[in-house]
């Protein structure tokens, strides 16, 4: 078996290697997860729920190691690191909570009793990105375990080292053999493989739209459940009764949190042209101080891209001709270094408008009024996230409810909590994440009649 080299972005070194799947690699986790699922299935709620609050006591006991292998391998600050690995232990000890609450119902029913179950699919196949690495694996994999599945977790070869770590940690944690495994190799061989294999009842997919077209052809040739989170452009709604300097203080972070890598980047800030040039104003000192540098300081802000292809690409929505307004700093080299930059004002059809970049690009679109706003932040093929800005409270619910969006936030820029469903509309993805919603994703439902009269 070859070896993945493992980059890391800020130094572009080799910082570690790891074997390299391929498709008897995914084979053979899938025949452990398939031989693991009967018992697993068995095991009462409450021991499920039990080794699920144990496993998330492990990881918070490797909490600071684990963020400081995130950091290096995805290039991110160790803050938000630190953060990510916080919300791993959150999702797992939310989820413990499940098992015992997987009800069903009883419907009432002429001569007898109706009632229903919700019943584990079997061997889920799950495979993550490079952006978020194990938090985005803690989304799919706790739910997927509270539910009765066994799980095949294949990571981005960019980033496997945490959800390799994480495999480990759960076996010392108690949890049993064959229930979760880990496949590290590339996409267009494990993940490929897992889509397609006839023992994998269904796909979690987080990348992409692109990729998830694919895995959606690719899982209908089997029935394959699937939950795809993919792609996104998303609209920061700035109107003029805004508390502007708060909407400018925010909107950087918003855009260029993870360097970029996000499919909920708000990069499509839409500004009421009253205000445009005083929004611009506040936001330009909020961009250029933005700490860029080592991902291991404390006081960095905003890490490398994950590599030189990503950066090539990222540049290109930048030529010599862009109407930059704003442009941050960033290290010279080693690294994959890009500054935080704002292109204003742009049209919405333009293509660093109209393309998700998934670097520190911003573009700056302004608009008349409120229905010029809605048109506008919903002329995209993506619907993932969103903010409006607004001081006007019926605005607000307006707005809210006519972006064609799965999470929208009101005079904030947050879309992730893990009591809530999270997921997009239209080529933004299917089916949500977190919050009680996942579960519903990982089971089906079983329609059992009892006839209590006639012979």
């Amino acid at each position: 078996m070859s070896a993945i080299e493992v980059i890391e972005p800020a130094t572009e070194r080799v910082m570690a290697e790891v074997p390299r799947a391929g498709a008897e690699e995914v084979d053979a986790a899938v025949a452990r997860a398939k031989a693991a699922f009967p018992a697993w299935r068995a095991v009462a709620p409450a021991d499920r729920a039990k080794l699920l609050r144990d496993l998330a006591e492990a990881i918070e006991e490797r909490h600071e190691d684990l963020a400081r292998l995130e950091a290096r391998n995805a290039g991110k600050p160790i803050g938000d690191a630190r953060g990510e690995i916080a919300m791993v232990v959150e999702t797992f000890r939310y989820y413990a909570g499940c098992p015992e609450r997987l009800l069903g119902q009883t419907i009432p029913v002429a001569g007898g009793v109706d009632m229903t179950f919700r019943e584990p699919l079997g061997v889920v196949g799950l495979i993550v990105p490079w952006n978020f690495p194990l938090v985005i694996a803690s989304w799919k994999v706790a739910p997927a375990l509270a539910a009765g599945n066994t799980v095949v977790l294949k990571p981005a070869e960019l980033t496997p080292l945490t959800a390799l770590e994480l495999e480990q940690i759960a076996l010392a944690a108690g949890l049993p053999e064959g229930v979760l495994n880990v496949v590290a190799g590339p996409g267009s061989v494990c993940g490929q493989r897992l889509v397609e294999h006839p023992e994998v009842a269904k796909i979690a997919f987080t990348g992409s739209t692109e990729v998830g077209r694919g895995i959606a052809a690719g899982a209908a040739q089997t029935i394959k459940r699937v939950t795809l989170e993919l792609g996104g452009k998303s609209a920061n709604v700035v109107f003029a009764d805004a508390d502007l300097e708060a909407a400018a203080a925010a909107a950087p972070m918003a855009v260029f949190g993870n360097a970029g890598q996000d499919c909920c980047a708000r990069s499509r800030i839409l500004v009421e042209r009253s205000v445009l040039d005083d929004f611009l104003a506040a936001l330009q000192p909020a961009v250029e101080g933005i700490a860029v540098d080592d991902p291991l300081a404390e006081e960095t802000q905003m890490g490398p891209l994950i590599s030189a292809g990503q950066r090539d690409s990222v540049s290109s929505y930048v030529p010599d001709d862009a109407p930059v307004a704003i442009r941050g700093s960033a290290p010279e080299a080693p690294g994959y270094w890009f500054p935080p930059t704002v292109l204003a004002p742009v049209a919405n059809d333009d293509r660093a408008a109209a393309e998700e970049i998934f670097g520190p690009v911003a573009c700056v679109i302004p608009f008349v009024d409120e229905e010029e706003a809605v048109r506008l932040a919903n002329d995209t093929i993506y619907g993932l996230s969103g903010s409006a800005w607004t001081r006007d409270g019926a605005r607000a619910l307006r707005v809210a409810r006519a972006l064609e969006t799965g999470v929208i936030s009101i005079n904030s820029n947050t879309s992730v909590r893990v009591s809530t469903p999270f997921g997009g509309f239209k080529q933004s993805g299917v089916g949500r994440e977190l919050g009680p919603d996942a579960l519903e994703h990982y089971t089906d439902v079983k329609n059992v009649f009892y006839a209590t009269e006639g012979g």
